[in-house]
């Protein structure tokens, strides 16, 4: 079993000054220190590229099931403000830094990253060489693996054995509401139903500005249950997990191609490929971070984008109804894709960009464009 060296330059103010370790499944070991709650976590181990956001990705249900590593050597000088939350809760495995600040400097803040962590119960290790780690992602491909504190896991490896793969995982079902919730009610606005598959606050947001009327269902709704809210549009959101594990919200899905228009991202992008006759397979390392550079093919521009999934759309299983609108150009990845005759289009990555650019907002000025086209036509 290879052991990396202990990483030199520590932070230990930021830390509880117990040891940690980070355990991957073909037994390479990261030795650092203990931040955040105490306690052991299991996951998929994947690294992000964004240099800015954390507070965004730690909120985001999509890392549901998995330990983010973030590339960047220093995390938490900007603080912590409740208003870049993405959603009312942290749900993410563990977190790895390389440094974690003891301090911040930003007029926002109101508090600081390694308290925040311990009260939002992240188990956390620092201190460790967190390049060495994601060049080995990157070349072996994510897998499980486990953080713990010392004192916290004893029996490791049957631990990472008995963790179920991010294959074959159906996550949706922890992360959406039980309960539908109604936003901008009465306002004489277009109403658009939105499926819940672990929706970022940023892309409600953007929704109530672009003047609809949101309801927001959970993600096993029926078509007949989506239908009876009268909308004129359909939302489906980033989440979590495997999507071929979704069957039940693909068969649904299937019996509203056509009756209204169609927006999908991320996990939505996936469901709505899987809809059309397609299907998805999991990448090596995915994509995760606020920097990934995606081709608009229709016109030639460039969009730096905000991503975080691990599955992606075979292009080449999708029935020619379906265009691909967009490709990823580091891997030539389906990025996006539209089926005109059923008034439906996606994007795998995350247009509301946040963290991020805002290169890809106009994707939610089409979808209200195309609802604007059904009322007056």
């Amino acid at each position: 079993m290879f052991q990396s060296p202990p990483y030199a330059a520590l932070c230990p103010a930021a830390s509880t000054g117990a040891k940690a370790w980070l355990q991957l499944e073909d037994g390479t070991r990261f030795s650092g220190l203990a931040a955040g709650a105490p306690g052991y976590r299991l996951g998929e181990v994947v690294f992000s590229t964004a240099m800015t956001g954390y507070q965004e990705l730690l909120t985001d249900p999509s890392y549901s099931g998995q330990i983010l590593v973030s590339t960047v050597a220093h995390v938490g000088n900007v603080g912590v403000t409740p208003k870049d939350d993405e959603s009312s809760r942290c749900w993410l495995q563990g977190f790895v830094v390389q440094d974690l600040c003891p301090f911040y400097s930003n007029w926002r803040a109101t508090g600081g990253l390694p308290q925040w962590l311990q009260q939002r119960d992240v188990v956390t290790i620092t201190g460790l060489d967190t390049r060495a780690l994601v060049r080995h992602l990157r070349h072996h491909g994510c897998m499980r693996g486990v953080i713990w504190h010392e004192g916290t896991l004893d029996n490791v490896e049957q631990r990472l054995q008995e963790w179920p793969r991010m294959e074959g995982s159906n996550l949706v079902d922890g992360v959406t509401p039980k309960q539908p919730q109604v936003y901008a009610a009465d306002q004489g606005r277009p109403r658009i139903v939105a499926l819940d598959c672990g929706m970022k606050q940023e892309m409600l947001h953007l929704l109530l500005e672009r003047g609809f009327e949101v309801v927001r269902l959970p993600a096993h709704s029926s078509a007949e249950e989506i239908l009876k809210w009268q909308p004129q549009g359909l939302f489906l959101s980033n989440g979590p997990g495997d999507p071929a594990t979704l069957q039940d919200m693909v068969g649904q899905l299937r019996l509203l191609l056509g009756k209204l228009p169609i927006f999908g991202i991320c996990l939505g992008h996936q469901l709505l490929g899987l809809a059309l006759g397609g299907s998805t397979y999991k990448l090596k390392f995915g994509h995760r971070g606020c920097n990934q550079p995606v081709l608009h093919i229709p016109t030639g521009r460039v969009e730096v984008t905000s991503q975080n999934h691990g599955f992606a759309v075979d292009s080449g299983s999708l029935p020619k109804s379906a265009v691909v609108t967009h490709i990823n150009l580091n891997d030539q990845t389906c990025e996006g894709l539209e089926a005109p005759a059923e008034r439906a289009f996606s994007v795998q990555y995350h247009p509301e960009n946040s963290p991020g650019p805002h290169d890809s907002r106009y994707l939610f000025d089409k979808f209200r464009s195309l609802i604007g086209e059904l009322q007056h036509a």
